[in-house]
């Protein structure tokens, strides 16, 4: 098992160089030769790496096709605009239940295996739940947004259990790499999948029949989830954390531990900040393309679309730079881009109303180089700060604030938006006033740095 886990450079190597972007979408097509044979050669070197490249692959086609058919699904049900605001709030207020009671339960379990496995079967079970829903006779709309409720909240168990797992299967220097592979397969089904699911619905004329794909997303969901848990059987600890048993007394010493752990308090306090400005403007967004570039929805798409190819493109790129300087340096490069976002819109709702979309779209796209290392290396940072003995529910924690700041910070931008007056000149201020704030996360993220002693992190 430890090798295993220790990469063999040159296998890892020839996986890149072959499955790269260019190897597969450039001028040098007789790569594609070689890509099953270097793939095959790579997972037979390292099968733990490869089940976590298939996580990624199987857990993100899951979650993707759910997150891209619950809003047009719940409108197909009947849903107005209060049902669709708890769309929103009702995974956000069940997540912020059970995240530390999750973290809890992890870390008193001998193997988080158990849990990981056991929160994807059961969103399974709720996603055919919701594919049920049309069946329900009163309140289908309802019954509906319970149960995609229970999926989002075993996700997000997952996503804690996952994460709690990580470190007692890879050591740390192979850690990059492995995430880097994982996000890798993440990125790329996240591509896809939009494009999947808008080009069957879009060839589908009548509601009845867009109801039954979305049923069919769902149970396909279920089966993905279900396949993720098979594939997670096979991954095995290589050390086995200390489990803690549930009780207030434990309990008490983790949220000690937590408030003297200054590194996680430093780490913490800079990253909730940055994440809070991030999620200001997400609504912001919206309203901007739809009510002041009046971008249709194809444009909408290749906002979100541009991204991410940008991600994939360039992932690569950033896990080079971690393996040289670390995580944090890169990171860095990380938020400045997203200050950028807010100068996009600004920058698109000045120009001629024909270019402005298009405008829009390139600037949205080019800040994003650098996004990559958001999703990729803040786990790692988090990991190099956390209490080895309290793991679990330190990453509950963490998760817990960035799940109050989602659910809080949107609203927060739309009221001082509509508080500068509601207008085109209301929203350029408030991106003005995002852009700053994220400036200041950007400081404070390199001030951590220099006062923390974990310089590495």
């Amino acid at each position: 098992m430890a090798g295993d886990v220790n990469f063999k450079e040159t296998a890892l190597r020839q996986y890149y160089l072959n499955s790269s972007f260019y190897g597969i979408f450039g001028l040098d097509f007789t790569m594609l030769k070689n890509i099953t044979a270097s793939v095959k050669n790579f997972a037979s070197a390292n099968p733990t790496a490869m089940r976590y490249a298939m996580d990624g692959f199987l857990a993100a086609a899951a979650i993707n096709i759910v997150i891209n058919n619950n809003g047009l699904y719940a409108i197909r049900l009947g849903a107005g605009d209060y049902q669709l605001s708890l769309l929103q709030l009702m995974p956000q207020a069940l997540n912020l239940l059970i995240l530390i009671p999750g973290g809890l339960l992890a870390g008193s379990l001998f193997n988080k295996r158990r849990m990981i496995t056991g929160s994807l079967v059961a969103g399974a079970v709720c996603c055919l739940f919701c594919a049920f829903s049309p069946f329900v006779p009163v309140h289908s709309i309802y019954f509906f947004l319970v149960f995609l409720s229970l999926v989002m909240g075993a996700i997000a168990w997952y996503n804690i259990s996952w994460q709690s797992y990580f470190p007692d299967v890879i050591d740390t220097d192979s850690r990059n790499r492995v995430l880097t592979l994982r996000m890798r397969t993440d990125v790329f089904v996240g591509m896809l999948i939009p494009l999947l699911v808008g080009s069957v619905l879009a060839r589908i004329g009548t509601n009845g029949g867009k109801i039954a794909a979305h049923q069919g997303f769902y149970a396909g969901s279920a089966l993905l989830l279900l396949m993720t848990a098979l594939n997670y059987r096979r991954i095995e600890a290589v050390r086995q954390a200390v489990p803690k048993r549930i009780s207030f007394a434990e309990i008490k010493k983790a949220g000690q531990s937590l408030l003297r752990n200054k590194p996680f308090k430093l780490f913490a306090g800079a990253a909730i900040f940055f994440y809070m400005t991030w999620h200001m403007d997400w609504t912001l967004y919206f309203i901007g393309q739809v009510s002041y570039l009046h971008m249709n929805e194809f444009q909408i798409g290749l906002v979100m679309t541009g991204s991410t190819v940008m991600q994939f493109l360039t992932l690569r790129f950033w896990s080079r730079r971690n393996e040289k300087h670390g995580v944090v340096l890169p990171l860095t490069f990380g938020i400045l881009g997203l200050s950028l976002c807010p100068v996009s819109m600004i920058i698109a709702t000045s120009m001629p109303a024909a270019i402005g979309p298009g405008a829009f779209i390139i600037f949205h796209t080019v800040v994003h180089m650098a996004f990559v290392t958001v999703i990729l290396n803040m786990y790692q940072c988090l990991l190099l700060v956390v209490d080895e003995e309290y793991r679990s529910f330190s990453i509950s924690v963490f998760a817990s604030l960035v799940c109050v700041s989602n659910a809080v910070m949107p609203v927060a931008g739309v009221a001082l938006y509509r508080a500068l007056g509601g207008d085109l000149n209301g929203l350029r201020l408030t991106f003005l006033i995002v852009f700053s704030l994220r400036i200041v996360a950007a400081g404070l993220w390199l001030l951590r740095w220099r006062v923390s002693k974990h310089t590495s992190c």
